[in-house]
């Protein structure tokens, strides 16, 4: 491979010669080799779309004017850039200096010698179509960047949503499959009251709801934009029709319905949306962990422990212990869990350093949360197909569970008393019977009443009479 020699303020640097790249991108990848990654797709192809609106925006006040060969040239660059077709190009990696710039510059250095290609010239002949004086004309990294992370943001929530909601609604069925299964509840992790194990896997699914609720929320704080706003908010190099017309473009463009923050100071400085997206997905990070350690806790043994569900095996849990099956799918989710809840502390302490006019670190932000978004996605579609569609109840558990367990005396609380009822319990265990052939033993109950007592429909009939009272 030859190379070519392009110049910046630093002066000369070699370039790969069939790069759609130019100097400013090169020195960025020189300097920044963070995480052996690169940007995220979905930004650069935001990218695309807001430098679309802004060369679009732009000619139609004017510009190129006399050039209509260059200007659909950069318009079709931005389209190809949008649509991934030169994602190769972009090889920065996501933890960079400079607030976004290399990301800008790589995008522009990029649509640059795309359009140049288009009209049939070298790359680098930036005298014909520059980087910095067309492709970012009356722009800056500081509106154009966060404004395309806004909106990778917005799509990969849209990408995300679907699992989230995927993930609800087999819980949902789960729970009406499981609504006949009565067993032990427990507080503490003992024993308490008799519960259904349709009650608990709705509990999971009206979390997961709320926390889709919140998530479509949050969506509608990323619709107001900077762009426009160029370096800190003032508009400086950008002129009066183009910061009036430039997002109604970008919202033509993209079929979103963006518009311009009622503040671009405010706009460009402050990330706290960003703190708030990652505050939500941090909240659904507990529900699922929650509900993956409870998983892991109900199938546990399976010969030795609570063994209350059985998970779908999905491959051999050990290389020396014969048989023996981990529920490794809750324990890949958890994981996923921890690393949502880490990304969130580093979020929280990057937002608030959008000291004085700008934020620095929007590409740890950006890389976090589209990432986050990323990692979900396939966590939910995992959790779902290969775990929760497939648990199956051990029912001669649960009953075994409900026949033992002092929460069976709790119903009876009402007939015998606290004190005889907890002294039934201390016999039981001390003579080594279950709670029922105590009680039986006793007379207290008969086997057609304790069977009544413990039946599904006496436990939901608690929850309906709430429900009636609470209406």
């Amino acid at each position: 491979m030859g190379f070519r020699i392009e110049h910046d303020l630093l002066g000369e640097y070699s370039v790969p010669e069939n790069a759609l790249y130019g100097v400013h991108t090169a020195r960025s990848a020189e300097n920044f080799s963070l995480t052996g990654r690169r940007v995220h797709p979905a930004w650069i192809h935001a990218m695309g779309d807001v430098k679309h609106a802004c060369a679009r925006t732009s000619r139609k006040l004017g510009a190129w004017k006399n050039d209509a060969a260059k200007a659909d040239a950069i318009e079709a660059a931005c389209k190809e850039t949008a649509q991934g077709k030169h994602d190769d190009a972009f090889i920065i990696d996501p933890l960079q200096g400079g607030a976004g710039t290399s990301l800008n510059m790589n995008a522009n250095e990029v649509i640059a010698n795309r359009a140049l290609e288009i009209l049939g010239l070298p790359y680098a002949t930036y005298s014909r179509i520059s980087p910095l004086d067309d492709i970012n004309y009356q722009q800056s990294t500081n509106d154009v960047c966060p404004t395309a992370y806004k909106l990778a943001l917005i799509r990969q929530i849209d990408m995300f949503l679907p699992h989230l909601k995927s993930l609800e609604l087999t819980l949902r069925q789960k729970a009406e499959e499981f609504k006949d299964i009565v067993k032990v509840g427990r507080t503490q992790y003992q024993d308490a009251v008799l519960t259904t194990l349709g009650f608990e896997f709705k509990a999971y699914a009206e979390a997961l709801f709320r926390d889709f609720a919140r998530l479509v929320q949050a969506r509608k704080t990323l619709l107001k934009v900077n762009l426009g706003g160029t370096a800190i908010g003032t508009c400086v190099s950008a002129s009066h029709d183009y910061v009036e017309n430039v997002v109604p473009t970008l919202a033509e463009i993209t079929g979103i319905d963006l518009s311009q923050t009622d503040d671009l100071i405010d706009g460009t400085q402050n990330l706290d949306d960003s703190a708030y997206v990652s505050g939500i997905l941090k909240t659904l990070a507990v529900s699922l962990l929650k509900m993956s350690t409870d998983l892991r806790f109900m199938s546990s043994g399976p010969q030795t422990g609570i063994a209350e569900i059985m998970l779908p095996p999905r491959q051999a849990g050990s290389s020396i212990m014969p048989g023996k099956v981990n529920p490794v799918i809750p324990e890949a989710m958890t994981q996923a869990c921890f690393t949502i809840i880490g990304h969130d502390t580093a979020i929280t302490y990057a937002t608030s350093q959008g000291n004085l006019e700008l934020n620095a670190f929007l590409p740890l932000i950006a890389d976090c949360l589209l990432n986050d978004l990323d990692m979900l996605a396939k966590a939910c579609k995992m959790l779902t197909e290969f775990c929760i569609r497939g648990i199956m109840a051990n029912v001669d558990k649960c009953r075994a569970g409900v026949a033992s367990s002092t929460a069976l005396i709790t119903a009876m609380v009402a007939r015998i008393g606290y004190d005889r009822a907890c002294q039934i319990g201390i016999d039981a265990i001390h003579e080594g019977k279950s709670i029922r052939d105590k009680l039986l033993e006793l007379k207290l109950l008969s086997e057609a009443e304790i069977e009544a007592l413990t039946s599904a429909d006496v436990v939901r009939s608690t929850m309906a009479d709430k429900a009636r009272h609470t209406s």
